[in-house]
């Protein structure tokens, strides 16, 4: 049991004093660029999609 104590203990002392957090301008900067990339590859895999489906509906029609 003193070891699971001591397991939080340390993990509380390493969020507080050991952890540097990115300050507020730079957390919402990198959740900008997430989002932003997360739309473009959703547009890109669409396109993709897109594609294939033609591609597929031609050889099924052949």
């Amino acid at each position: 049991m003193g070891k699971i104590i001591n397991y939080f203990k340390e993990s509380a002392v390493e969020l507080t004093k050991k952890t540097t957090w990115p300050t507020w301008s730079k957390l919402q900067s990198s959740a900008i660029l997430v989002m932003v990339t997360t739309v473009i590859l959703a547009f890109a895999l669409w396109l993709i999609d897109l594609a294939f489906q033609h591609l597929m509906s031609l050889i099924y029609t052949l």
